[in-house]
Parts: C-alpha cells; sequence; structure tokens
C-alpha cells in the first residue's frame, strides 16, 4: 500500500489523437503531444543508426531505434515522438499511428511514446512512480496484460491500475453513475457507468471522431477549388512593412503522409475555430446564404467558410451527410451501420436495466476534443429528448471549460490516484511477480 502523499502517482492517457501525462493532485496535464510518430526506415544497416539530435526526439539507440518486427530483412527505423519532431520535416519520413481500430497494433511506437511522455517531457524515473493509465472501454484482455508486462518489465514501475476512461470521466465530473458520451480523435463511444463500473454488454461505439470530420473539412475545402498549403512547402519574406510575400520551397522527398499530417493539422484548427453544431438538423436550403467566416490560413491566404460549418459538425447527428461531401464516397458504403450520436444513447440506455435508465438519461456526459464543438450539448440534449421517453428528464452535462471537456478523462485519473481511499487498489509489483499478468484482471476490473 502507497502512501498518499509521500509519492505522487503519473497519469498517463494515450488517446487516439493526443496523448496526454502529468502528475496525480494537478488540475491539467503537464504534457499533450499527438499520437502519431515519424518513421523513417533504414534498409540493409545491421548497426544502430542514430537519428540527430533533436531537443525533442528519442535519438538515444537503445529506444529511439529498435528494430521493426521485420527484423529478418535487417531493417531499423527511427522514430521521432513530440510536437516539435513531427514538425520537422525530414526526407521519407512517414506519419504513422499504433492503432486501428481502436486497438493497439504496434507496441513498439507505444513503447515509444511511453518513453518520451517519462524522460523528455515529464523529465522522471518511471521507477520512482506509481502509473495509472486509462484504457478505452473495449480494451480486450491481451492488451491489458500486455500493457502491465511493458510497465512492470521495461520500466520497473512500483505499481500500476489501468481505469476505464468513461469511469475516469464520471470521476471527474464528481459521480458515480452517468452516461459518458466520448468522442475523440478516432471514434466515438457511448459508455454506461454505474457505481464506477462500465456496463460492458451497453457500450455502443461509432468509428466517426473529429479525424473524420477534419477529413470531411480537407475535402470539402478541396471541392472549392481551396489548397492547404502545410507550413514545410513555403516561407514567407516581408517586402514591405506588414506585406509579405510567400516563396514556394521545393520538398521533393516528403512523404504523402507527412504531408497528409501537416494538412491535417490545420483543417482541423479551422474545424475547431469556426464549426458549430446547427440548432436542428442540417437543411442545405436553410444555411444557403449564411453569412461566411473568414479564416486565415499558414500561407496568408484567407479562406471563407460558410454553410460547412454547420454540416461538418451535423455528421455527428447524422453520419449520412458524409455522401453529400466530394471526394468522402469510399465511407459511405459503411454508412447504414452507423448511427447518430442520440440514437447511440438511447440504445445504450434501452440495454441497460430498467432501473438506472432513468439516472443516465438525466446524467448524460459529454467528453473528449471532439466534444468541445459549439452548441453540441445543447443540440444533443434537443435531439435525444425528442427521442426518449415521455417519463425520462434529459439532462446532457459538459463542463463549460472546454479544457475541461477535452482533458476530462486524464483530470478524473487525476482525482482518483490521489484519493487517499484509492491507494489500496495499486496492483503492485510484488503482487504481479506473484502472480503474474492475467491477475491485472482481478486488480483492475
Amino acid at each position: 500500500m502507497y502512501g498518499g502523499d509521500e509519492v505522487s502517482a503519473i497519469v498517463l492517457d494515450l488517446g487516439s489523437y493526443t496523448c496526454k501525462a502529468g502528475y496525480a493532485g494537478e488540475d491539467a496535464p503537464k504534457a499533450v503531444f499527438p499520437s502519431v510518430v515519424g518513421s523513417i526506415e533504414h534498409a540493409g544497416t545491421t548497426d544502430s543508426v542514430k537519428p540527430e539530435k533533436d531537443s525533442d526526439s528519442l535519438s538515444d539507440s537503445k529506444n529511439g531505434t529498435k528494430p521493426a518486427d521485420s527484423d529478418k530483412s535487417k531493417k531499423k527505423r527511427s522514430l521521432y515522438v513530440g510536437t516539435q519532431s513531427l514538425g520537422y520535416r525530414r526526407d521519407h519520413m512517414e506519419v504513422i499511428s499504433p492503432f486501428k481500430d481502436g486497438g493497439v497494433v504496434d507496441w513498439d511506437i507505444v513503447d515509444n511514446i511511453w518513453e518520451h511522455a517519462f524522460r523528455e517531457r515529464l523529465l522522471i524515473d518511471p521507477q520512482e512512480h506509481p502509473m495509472l493509465l486509462a484504457e478505452p472501454s473495449s480494451n480486450t484482455q491481451q492488451q491489458r496484460e500486455r500493457t502491465a508486462e511493458l510497465m512492470f518489465e521495461k520500466y520497473k514501475v512500483p505499481a500500476l491500475f489501468l481505469a476505464k476512461n468513461a469511469v475516469l470521466t464520471s470521476f471527474a465530473s464528481g459521480r458515480a453513475t452517468a452516461l459518458v458520451v466520448d468522442s475523440g480523435g478516432g471514434s466515438t463511444t457511448v459508455s454506461p457507468v454505474s457505481d464506477g463500473y462500465v456496463l460492458q454488454k451497453a457500450v455502443v461505439s461509432s468509428p466517426i471522431g473529429g479525424e473524420i470530420l477534419t477529413e470531411c473539412m480537407m475535402k470539402s475545402l478541396e471541392s472549392k477549388g481551396i489548397t492547404i498549403r502545410p507550413r514545410y512547402s513555403f516561407k514567407r519574406k516581408e517586402v514591405r512593412p506588414g506585406e509579405f510575400q510567400t516563396i514556394d520551397l521545393d520538398v521533393p522527398n516528403t512523404t504523402e503522409s507527412y504531408k497528409l499530417y501537416c494538412q491535417r493539422v490545420i483543417a482541423s484548427d479551422i474545424k475547431e475555430c469556426v464549426c458549430r453544431a446547427p440548432d436542428s438538423a442540417y437543411d442545405e436550403s436553410a444555411y444557403a446564404n449564411i453569412p461566411m467566416t473568414p479564416y486565415e490560413l499558414p500561407d496568408g491566404q484567407t479562406i471563407e467558410v460558410g454553410a460547412d460549418r454547420f454540416k461538418i459538425p451535423d455528421i455527428l447527428f447524422n453520419p449520412s451527410l458524409i455522401q453529400t461531401i466530394p471526394g468522402m464516397e469510399s465511407l459511405a458504403d459503411s454508412l447504414p451501420s452507423i448511427r447518430g450520436l442520440p440514437q447511440m444513447v438511447i440504445e445504450s440506455i434501452n440495454k441497460c436495466d430498467v432501473d438506472i435508465r432513468r439516472d443516465l438519461f438525466s446524467t448524460v456526459l459529454l467528453s473528449g476534443g471532439t466534444a468541445s464543438i459549439q452548441q453540441l450539448k445543447e443540440r444533443l440534449e434537443k435531439d435525444v429528448g425528442e427521442e426518449a421517453p415521455q417519463a425520462a428528464r434529459v439532462k446532457v452535462l459538459a463542463s463549460g471549460n472546454a479544457t475541461e471537456r477535452r482533458f476530462s478523462v486524464w483530470i478524473g485519473g487525476s482525482i482518483l490516484a490521489s484519493l487517499g481511499s484509492f491507494q489500496q487498489m495499486w496492483f503492485s509489483k510484488a503482487e504481479y511477480e506473484e502472480h503474474g499478468t492475467a491477475y491485472i484482471q482481478r486488480k483492475c476490473p
């Protein structure tokens, strides 16, 4: 058992879009950086390749350049983690994500992300801090055991706890029972939490998250003839005071995935600045003459965003709108099976026990980066209210502070790990050595 005050636990939330890390008991994470990494493959070299020193990359050969799984072909790769490393363009650098369909597929990358968070950003030795990790509600037993194994064997942490995202969000708002609507980068998940436990049988998820909305924003701008120029492809020179000229730079060896990553960063910012959820279902004719909102791109050109400001967030409520966006047809095939947010909420509540349905209707919690879209809360409350049974009082709750909505999972972890009553819940190294990895299922339900 750990004394609550002597040792500060580290809370780590590795999401599909960003990784959040910091000390338990604080009100916001210390480090927030992308969950994707830059990777350069080196063929045919057997000795360890050192990438050039970068304040933000993992450059020592023992962890920065682990051989990729295809060891037989003698391929090595250097991984570049963190905002600065990704912002610096390198020849032949691919941008890759460790996740696929919500699960981890590349543990080597996850390991590098953790390493970066501990050593480069928090500047701690993991052996001295218990770790509380957030995990998705749908995490498999195999993934949990692999996480525990890596933490204890490689980082030698003194204790570990895995907590479900939805539970942490409900703790962050001070409730033990709630329906958590977590809309992040990769997906949107609706999970009912009762007395601090996720009701697994009623978890409903959809692949529509922030990244699909960003993609729609990009395609929609392209169809209007606006190209987003990545920051590395030009430089701006001042001709007269306050007047700039943009000079194109020639960068032939840039990979397609890196170019896309840079464009997405900008498109995502446009989405966050100008989008808001419409008050009722989006209607092409009603929004045809809506006033335009200007946005200045990094290369100095100002674009005007009109009806798309409302249309793109409405995809969360009505996924079939994707078909109307040029270039997104490939996704449209899977649409009949994707439900909108209000339908997911109703479906999830209907799968729960009758006794708690009323409580769930009255505490629908919004969390995740995509949930910070303006007016999303009001619109969800209205739509769910229309479909809910007469007797139910529908209340959608979301923190008024966008930072809190975005980091609600992390904040819940920070509260939980600093509670005195939580300290006997840790899965300690001694227990791990005695019972093995499978014991995590019992310690962290």
